[in-house]
C-alpha cells in the first residue's frame, strides 16, 4: 500500500515538474527574445547619452534580476508542487487503495463489504454508491443461490426417498401391492417431471426465450377463463372465487401465457386463503395501462418477504412442502411472463387485509409500460 502511494506521488510530482519546466522554459525564451528590446526602448527614453559601459552594467543587472526571479519562482513552484503532490496523494491514494482492497474482497466472495464516502466530490461519491449497490445485489444473488440449491435438494429428496423406500422393500421381498407401487411411482415421477418443467419454464422466461403468440384480447376474457378453470379447486376447499371486471382497453398478449399467469396467482391465493375466505380477481383500465389484480383474504405477506416473493424457490412459509406450499417457482414464472409482455407485477398487502398481486399491462397498440 505504501509503495502504491509512493508511485502515485512520484507520477503526480513528475507531471507537475514537467508542467513547470515547460512553463519556465517558455518564460525564459520570452524574456530573452522580447525583454532586451523592451529594455533598450525604455532606456532610450531616459534622455541623454548613456555610455556603453553603463549600458552594459544595466543590461547585466537586468539579466541577473531576471535569472534570480526565474530561479526563485521555479524553486518555489517546485516546493509547492511537491507539497501539492503529497497532499493529493494522501487524499486520492487512500480511497483508491480502499477501493482496490474492497474489490479484491468482493472478488473473493465477501459480499458484505461496503465502502464509505471518501468526501472527495460527487464523482467518487457516485462511484462509492455504485460499488455498494453492486455489492448489495451480489449479496442478494448469493443468498438466493444458496437458498435455491438448498430448496432444490429438498424438493428432490422427498420423491427420491419415497422411490428408494419402495425399491428397498422390493429387494427385501416385502409384499407390496402392485397397484400401490405403480401409483406411488407415477406420483413421484410426475412430481419430478413437474419440478423439472417448472425450472425449465422459468429459465426460458427469464432468458427471454418465450415464444409469444400475441392476440388482441379483452382482459375480461382472460379473467373469465382463469376463473372457470380454478373454480372447482376453490369449491373443493370452500373458498369463494369472485371476479370484478370493469370496462378497459384490450391488451396484446399471448392468451395461454397470461392464463398461466392468472392460474399461478389464483393457485397461490388459494393456498394462503383459509376455508370460508374470498379471492377476488379485478380488472381496471385507464388511458395508460390495464391492471389485473388478485386479492385474497388470507393472512397477508410479512413486510420483510415482499421484495423476495417473485424469486425462484422463495417461500414465505419455509415449513411448507411442495405439495402444500407449491414449488416456489410459480411467482417467478409470473414475473418473467409479465415482463416478456412489457408489463410489470408487484405484491403488496391489501388495505383490508390479505395479499394483493397486481399485473399492469400496456393497452393494445401502445408502447411497453
Amino acid at each position: 500500500m505504501n509503495l502504491r502511494r509512493v508511485n502515485l506521488a512520484v507520477r503526480l510530482f513528475a507531471a507537475q515538474v514537467l508542467v513547470l519546466a515547460v512553463g519556465g522554459l517558455t518564460l525564459a525564451l520570452v524574456a530573452v527574445a522580447v525583454g532586451p528590446r523592451i529594455f533598450h526602448e525604455h532606456l532610450g527614453r531616459v534622455g541623454g547619452e548613456v555610455s556603453a559601459e553603463a549600458r552594459w552594467h544595466v543590461e547585466q543587472a537586468y539579466a541577473s534580476a531576471n535569472a534570480l526571479a526565474l530561479g526563485v519562482g521555479l524553486l518555489a513552484a517546485l516546493v509547492a508542487a511537491l507539497a501539492a503532490s503529497a497532499y493529493a496523494t494522501r487524499r486520492i491514494a487512500s480511497p483508491v487503495t480502499h477501493f482496490a482492497l474492497a474489490s479484491a474482497s468482493l472478488a473473493d466472495g465477501h459480499y458484505d463489504v461496503r465502502m464509505a464516502d471518501p468526501g472527495l466530490g460527487n464523482e467518487l461519491r457516485t462511484l462509492t454508491d455504485s460499488f455498494n449497490t453492486l455489492a448489495g445485489r451480489l449479496e442478494t444473488v448469493e443468498a438466493t443461490r444458496r437458498r435455491l440449491l438448498a430448496d432444490l435438494g429438498h424438493e428432490l429428496r422427498t420423491p427420491l426417498a419415497t422411490i428408494e423406500a419402495y425399491l428397498e422393500a422390493a429387494e427385501d421381498s416385502v409384499a407390496v401391492d402392485d397397484e400401490d407401487l405403480q401409483s406411488v411411482l407415477r406420483t413421484q415421477t410426475a412430481r419430478l417431471h413437474r419440478l423439472a418443467d417448472d425450472i425449465a419454464a422459468v429459465s426460458r422466461a427469464q432468458m427471454h426465450q418465450l415464444d409469444l403468440h400475441r392476440v388482441r384480447t379483452p382482459p375480461a376474457d382472460l379473467v373469465r377463463d382463469a376463473v372457470a378453470a380454478a373454480r372447482p379447486r376453490y369449491a373443493g376447499k370452500g373458498v369463494m372465487l369472485r371476479s370484478d371486471v370493469r370496462p378497459s382497453s384490450h391488451v396484446d398478449v399471448d392468451p395461454q401465457r397470461m392464463g398461466q399467469v392468472l392460474g399461478n396467482l389464483l393457485d397461490n391465493a388459494l393456498r394462503h386463503t383459509p376455508e370460508g375466505g374470498t379471492v377476488t380477481v379485478r380488472v381496471t383500465g385507464g388511458a395508460r395501462n390495464v391492471e389485473l389484480a388478485v386479492v385474497d383474504t388470507g393472512p397477508g405477506i410479512p413486510a420483510e418477504h415482499l421484495p423476495h416473493v417473485f424469486e425462484r424457490f422463495y417461500r414465505v412459509d419455509t415449513a411448507r412442502d411442495r405439495d402444500n406450499g407449491g414449488s416456489g417457482i410459480g411467482l417467478a414464472i409470473v414475473r418473467a411472463v409479465v415482463s416478456a409482455h412489457g408489463g410489470r407485477v408487484r405484491a403488496e398487502n391489501a388495505p383490508g387485509g390479505g395479499a394483493m398481486f397486481r399485473v399492469v399491462l400496456p393497452p393494445a397498440g401502445q408502447a411497453q409500460v
